[in-house]
């Protein structure tokens, strides 16, 4: 493939100028990321009982022993965006300082939130919140609860996995990857993010370690919400009584919307994603409105403030849960639930990060934090409020009992059993499985146009047939694994992908830290910078309005007071030939006296001393007119 060359923008002022970058196939991330994936696949389909065993064991292994690290690491992230963003650092422009943003807000915050956790949000908005709630499901401190108790409970748990944590992970990314891309003007690729801890190596064999983690992480993370999808688009076209659910069925869903999916990438971020993303939006608020309207409204309307207010009081106990009193039943389920969430979400998030940033040039650090952080976990808010409110109205208050044969609850029917209890089920069902259509398609294609730009050493349009190529991978791990899955008796076929997706996440998160400490250094010596020229400017309008009457008022005095202490027989002397010495140290003294007092007015003004011999060589008219304007004294 050949490379084409583009110019990068002009780099900050505390960058030095950045020469112009060479796009074109990495020939290391692409061969090694494809060869691990091919790899995972063929042993996957050549022996998939071996398989899934080896990874499901390896995964349990890994998890169990590093929850408490991602428990730990993930609320660190949200501190640092929160801090980031109240700072100063959060002036900071993503670009040129006078750039405006590429994208409307409609749109910028359509497509982030489309490519961030459409499908998870679909699958997961009345599945998770009953899960909680179900004794089988709930959280080991919170399965002796009264009901209503448990369900608030429930709800609270939904906000920790899917709120500021989830998209702190994606601002730690996007921020990274955004700054060094639209503010220094490097390629849109992870390692350039980590080149202020990197240097010169940024552009080696690390480089290419850090986009391979990245690219494998996000194909595979990408599998598992695909997974998610493909299970409840067939379970609710079995629901309607359009097809019956069973695998093949499920393979040829992945087929036909892999097929849409290509045809997206290919068009590109303003045509394909960008529409399919409006959209989405547009689709998604169409059925949370119709939900709320008829459901039960009032309760929903108290239930969002309730749920709002619970998630406030007991964020930093759920934020560092972790029940290690809980013994073997906690470790399981905080593995089986929030690590695998903080794992999902750090696997997710060099397909999300890459791709908010490619869409954010023009907006401010803090635009960008609260943009990305508070808005989407409100809308996500707004969303379990309502689908997992109102299942779990009917539970609480309507008797209606979710659970299955062996008391749980079936994650890939739940929306459409809580919404066969409202008026126009069906049609609320069928639009349901329209969107998460869509939103598999929108996942599919922005995360083979960010894959293929990793490849593409940052190329931010990277070639079409390869897009193509990344798009179709997608889906076949998905299909592939689902299938392997069944033939091993795993029905659903996604503990593999789930293992898959958390293994991934592991070496990435480390990489996630290095990125924090990245866009610390940068940000803040920019702030130094932006604050000496403050004060340059501050010293600057100050001594333009006041040197003149200052150093009037002052210089009267202080000549009188400096005269006076003036040998006494300064006339004698001056008729010796010493006169102009003694007239030397009285205007060096007046100015010292000049730039002390205009400090103290100041308080911050610190104005150079005058130089050795400076005097000597002015006379008198010389001094006083450095004395009515001490600023200009430099050396």
């Amino acid at each position: 493939m050949t490379a084409s060359t583009a110019q990068s923008p002009p780099s900050s002022s505390t960058d030095e100028p950045v020469p112009p970058v060479s796009y074109g196939l990495s020939k290391p991330v692409f061969l090694v990321s494809a060869g691990i994936i091919l790899v995972s696949v063929v042993f996957a389909l050549l022996l998939p009982g071996v398989f899934n065993e080896a990874i499901s064991t390896l995964n349990t292994t890994v998890v169990s022993s590093i929850g408490w690290y991602y428990v730990l690491a993930v609320t660190g992230f949200v501190a640092f965006a929160i801090v980031l963003a109240v700072s100063r650092m959060g002036e900071i422009r993503l670009g040129k300082d006078g750039d405006e943003p590429e994208f409307s807000i409609f749109s910028w915050f359509a497509m982030l939130f489309a490519a961030g956790m459409g499908i998870g949000l679909v699958f997961w908005g009345a599945a998770e919140p009953l899960t909680f709630y179900s004794e089988a499901g709930a959280p080991p401190n919170a399965a002796s609860l009264p009901d209503p108790d448990r369900a608030e409970r429930a709800l609270g748990q939904t906000f920790l996995h899917w709120g500021l944590h989830a998209w702190a992970i994606y601002v730690v990314v996007g921020l990274a990857v955004a700054y060094a891309v639209h503010r220094k003007g490097r390629p849109v690729s992870i390692r350039w993010a980590l080149e202020p801890v990197l240097g010169k190596r940024t552009d080696s064999w690390i480089g290419d370690l850090i986009d391979i983690i990245a690219l494998v992480g996000t194909l595979f993370g990408i599998a598992t919400s695909l997974g998610f999808g493909v299970n409840q688009i067939a379970a609710g076209l079995d629901h309607l009584g359009v097809l019956p659910n069973s695998t093949t069925v499920q393979v040829v869903i992945i087929a036909v919307v892999t097929i849409l999916a290509t045809l997206s990438a290919a068009t590109g971020v303003d045509k394909g994603i960008k529409i399919l993303s409006n959209l989405n939006m547009g689709l998604a608020a169409l059925l949370l409105i119709t939900v709320l309207i008829l459901g039960p409204t009032l309760f929903l309307l108290r239930d969002v403030v309730s749920n709002i207010g619970y998630y406030l009081q007991n964020f930093l106990q759920l934020a560092f849960q972790t029940l290690p009193f809980r013994g073997e039943e906690g470790a399981t389920w905080i593995n089986g639930w929030t690590t695998f969430y903080w794992g999902w979400w750090i696997s997710w998030s060099p397909f999300v990060g890459v791709f908010i940033a490619r869409i954010s040039k023009g907006r401010t650090v803090r635009e960008f934090i609260l943009g990305v952080l508070l808005v989407p976990t409100a809308l996500t808010f707004l969303w379990f409020t309502i689908m997992g409110g109102t299942a779990l109205y009917e539970a609480v208050l309507g008797g209606v009992d979710f659970t299955n044969a062996e008391g749980g609850i079936d994650a890939n029917t739940a929306l459409f059993d809580t919404f066969s209890h409202l008026p126009a089920g069906a049609l609320l069902s069928g639009i349901a499985v329209l969107l998460v259509s869509i939103f598999f398609i929108t996942s599919a294609d922005s995360g083979a146009f960010v894959i293929d730009m990793i490849a593409h050493k940052g190329d931010p349009n990277p070639p079409r047939i390869t897009r193509i190529f990344w798009a179709c991978t997608s889906g076949l791990i998905a299909a592939s694994l689902i299938w392997v899955g069944s033939l091993s008796g795993e029905a659903s076929g996604m503990t593999a992908l789930r293992s898959l997706a958390l293994l991934s996440a592991l070496p990435f998160s480390v990489v996630m830290i290095g990125m924090c400490i990245s866009l610390w250094r940068s940000l803040a010596r920019e702030v130094k910078v932006i604050e000496r020229l403050e004060l340059r400017l501050r010293q600057r309008e100050f001594m333009e309005r006041y040197s003149e009457e200052i150093a009037d008022q002052v210089e009267a005095k202080v000549e009188e007071k400096v005269a006076s202490e003036m040998d006494e027989q300064f006339e004698s002397r001056l008729e010796d030939g010493f006169g102009q010495q003694f007239q030397d140290q009285l205007d060096q003294r007046v100015h010292e006296q000049v730039v002390e007092h205009l400090s103290t007015y100041t308080g911050e003004i610190q104005l150079p001393p005058v130089e050795d011999g400076e005097a000597e060589r002015a006379d008198e008219g010389h001094v006083r007119r450095r004395l009515r304007n001490p600023f200009t004294r430099q050396s």
